[in-house]
C-alpha cells in the first residue's frame, strides 16, 4: 500500500478533530451572543427604569421612594457587572476554542499538503520505474535485432 493511501486514515482523523473543534467554537460563539444579548437587555432595562424615575419626579417624592429607586438601580448595576463578567469569560472561552480550531485546521491542511507531496513522489517513482522497464525492453529488443 502506498504511503499516501496509508496517510488517508490520519487525514480522516485530522478532519474529524477539525470538525469537532469547529462545533465547539460554534457553541462558544452562541454562548457569547447569549451573554451579550443579556447584557444589552439589562442595560436597556436599567436605562428605561432611570427614564421612568426622571419622568416621575415632577413633584415632591418621598425619600423612601428615592432610596428604593437607588437601591434597585444599585442592584441592577451589580447584575450587569456579573453578567459582563460572564460575557468576558465566554469571550475568553470562545477565543480559546477559535485557537483550537485554527490549530486543527492547520494540522489538517498540513496533512493534506504532505499527502499531496507523497502522491507526487509516488507518481515520479512510478514514472521512473516505467521508464526503466521501457528502456530495458528497448535494450533487449535492440540486442535481439543486432544478432
Amino acid at each position: 500500500m502506498l504511503r499516501s493511501q496509508r496517510l488517508a486514515v490520519v487525514l480522516a482523523l485530522e478532519e474529524r478533530k477539525e470538525k469537532e473543534a469547529l462545533e465547539h467554537m460554534g457553541k462558544a460563539r452562541e454562548l457569547v451572543e447569549q451573554h451579550n444579548e443579556q447584557v444589552g437587555n439589562l442595560n436597556r432595562y436599567q436605562q428605561e427604569y432611570r427614564d421612568q424615575i426622571r419622568n416621575s419626579q415632577h413633584g415632591v417624592v418621598p425619600v423612601s421612594r428615592l432610596q428604593a429607586w437607588q437601591a434597585f438601580i444599585a442592584q441592577l448595576d451589580q447584575v450587569i457587572l456579573q453578567q459582563q463578567k460572564q460575557l468576558d469569560q465566554a469571550e475568553a472561552v470562545f477565543d480559546a476554542r477559535r485557537q483550537e480550531w485554527q490549530r486543527a485546521w492547520e494540522r489538517r491542511r498540513g496533512m493534506e499538503k504532505y499527502i499531496e507531496t507523497c502522491r507526487q513522489q509516488e507518481s515520479r517513482a512510478q514514472d521512473l520505474q516505467e521508464q526503466k522497464l521501457s528502456d530495458e525492453a528497448a535494450g533487449r529488443a535492440f540486442a535481439r535485432r543486432r544478432r
